[in-house]
């Protein structure tokens, strides 16, 4: 029974900034990849106080310049196309260390895609762990590879030669200690049974 006048704790949770700041994933509003707000779960992620990101450019969290230019890329082109992207990356925490994430996002205005985004951020480390210190190229072989993309199909996304692609993907497999695809993409998924 509720009574007039008082607001129920559902009332309350009901509330659309309520919402937002205690979601129990990373949310974050960006206006031409400005964070203008992020939530405590995605502060948390990144392993910063919210003050530290607000107003910061989102190159922040990511491991280099390079992943923030082509990533940027990819997903503007996608947000033209669909008003979404989507993609598993390796981000960067404040500590340093790098950890994957699922990250999706909705343009608010897909003909100027970073004009306005909403974003969600997924932790997925624990079932993922970085096993290995990967150059900027590994990071993005690795996050297509485990999508099933060949050599030939990571060449033309990257715009490398398939040779680079190829030579990049032996490295990981000697850093991660495998010899075959499927071996390495067991390994990058934090499968059970793959050293």
């Amino acid at each position: 029974m509720q009574h007039h006048g008082h607001k129920t704790l559902a009332d309350s949770i009901a509330e659309p900034e309520l919402i937002f700041e205690h979601a129990p994933v990373g949310l974050m509003v960006t206006r031409n990849r400005i964070i203008e707000r992020c939530n405590l779960a995605m502060a948390t992620m990144f392993g910063y106080e919210r003050v530290q990101l607000v107003g910061q450019t989102t190159e922040r969290l990511y491991p280099s310049h390079e992943e923030f230019e082509y990533i940027g890329e990819r997903g503007a082109a996608s947000m033209q196309q669909t008003g979404t992207y989507r993609d598993q990356r390796i981000m960067r925490h404040a500590d340093g260390r790098m950890f994957w994430c699922a990250v999706s996002g909705r343009s608010f205005s897909p003909e100027a895609p970073y004009a306005s985004v909403i974003w969600v951020f997924e932790d997925i480390s624990d079932s993922r762990p970085v096993s290995a210190d990967l150059t900027a190229r590994e990071r993005e072989i690795a996050a297509r590879v485990i999508t099933g993309l060949t050599a030939k199909e990571i060449a033309r996304d990257l715009n490398v030669s398939h040779r680079t692609v190829e030579a990049h993907r032996m490295r990981l497999m000697r850093k991660l200690g495998v010899t075959t695809t499927g071996e390495l993409i067991a390994r990058i998924l934090g499968m059970p049974g793959v050293h």
